[in-house]
């Protein structure tokens, strides 16, 4: 199985053996490599990870968390004003709460990337860093598309960000929520966006790449909105984000409105199917994480996934707002907070994300 160097979870490399033997220790919920560093056998001791604190990172939504080679947990994340991209580091994931932040791009006063700068995520490839985001022309903020920023310094912090421009895809239409992967070898973009005829504000679809800002061959819708739970207020799916693990790959997604309907799905495919047949994914008829009275969590969702400081706990990283009630557009309120979670698994070997949890220390293992 060919190992995903530029991704933030890859496959652990000894998967077909620990599956193979999953059955008699009941143990399918196997623990992953450190990202992007080749693994020889597994040393004796892991640290353990500390108790993860939550909000992690206050007025940020749409998160994304890359652990890299060097050691380094990079945050990007959506600015409450839609105006800049920025950047944190951390050696830990609760160092990212009170990180230093800056602003490495800033939206144009005219023109296109001039507006609704939504949902950036930070990937390394092919020895460089790329910035996927969406955003909108200052004088038509709803024209919004994707875009990619590209940086060839070793430090993201550092360099020059150059505007590689617009990833064009089959329609002109709104698109967003762009995040890439690699499996068996081919690079893949999976993103939101309204097919022209559809009933539907946004579905999810997938592309194998060229080059980091370029698409080759079709592009396949792998989801619409089709189930009530994905069709209140508007009718979404958006912020795909892949997670492989267990002979699988496991798509997350978002749904519905932005206030406290907002909530998370699930696709899935076998790790050996055709990932451009939309045949190969089967999705959950119901949504796997969601709004928690008890907890006082709202609207979960826009997530990516990440591993522990012990590099074999998976974690979980989401925004949610504290209360339920909104006055005026949910995307007017600044109150999407960064969280994490530890993500489990279950016997089958799918992922159980159970409850947004409160706000408090949590256990990180």
């Amino acid at each position: 199985m060919s190992r995903d160097r530029d991704h933030a979870l890859p496959e652990p490399p000894s998967r077909r053996l620990l599956l193979k033997g999953a059955a008699a220790a009941g143990a399918l919920a196997v623990v992953p490599a450190v990202p992007g560093v080749a693994q020889a056998a597994a040393p004796a001791r892991h640290p353990k990870p500390a108790p993860f604190v939550n909000p992690l990172v206050r007025n940020r939504a749409d998160p994304h968390i890359h652990r890299h080679k060097d050691g380094f947990y990079y945050f990007t994340a959506t600015a409450p004003e839609y105006d800049r991209i920025i950047l944190r580091r951390s050696r830990t994931l609760n160092g990212l709460g009170t990180a230093a932040e800056s602003v490495i791009w800033r939206a144009h006063p005219t023109g296109n990337m001039g507006a609704h700068i939504w949902a950036p995520e930070l990937h390394r490839i092919g020895g460089k860093w790329y910035i996927y985001f969406a955003s909108a022309p200052a004088e038509d903020v709803w024209a919004i598309r994707i875009w990619v920023l590209e940086n060839a310094h070793p430090n993201p912090f550092k360099g020059t960000w150059v505007e590689k421009g617009q990833v064009k895809t089959a329609w002109e239409t709104f698109s967003l929520d762009a995040t890439t992967f690699t499996h068996r070898g081919s690079r893949y973009l999976a993103w939101a966006q309204h097919e022209p005829g559809m009933d539907n504000n946004t579905g999810i679809f997938l592309s194998e790449m060229a080059n980091p800002w370029t698409l080759k061959g079709p592009q396949v819708r792998l989801s619409t909105p089709e189930y009530d739970w994905e069709r209140i207020g508007y009718k979404v799916n958006e912020g795909p984000y892949v997670l492989k693990r267990n002979g699988r790959l496991f798509m997350t997604y978002s749904a519905s409105a932005t206030d406290f309907n907002y909530c998370m799905g699930l696709l899935t495919a076998d790790a050996d199917s055709h990932l451009l047949d939309p045949i190969s994914w089967s999705k959950s008829p119901t949504p796997i994480f969601t709004s928690n009275d008890t907890t006082k969590q709202y609207g979960p969702g826009h997530n990516c996934f990440t591993v522990a400081e012990d590099g074999r706990t998976d974690v979980l990283v989401y925004h949610a707002r504290q209360y339920k009630e909104i006055n005026g557009d949910p995307l007017n309120d600044p109150n999407r907070h960064t969280r994490i979670q530890k993500l489990g698994w279950k016997p089958d070997g799918t992922p159980d994300f159970g409850i947004p949890v409160a706000d408090a220390v949590q256990a990180g293992d």
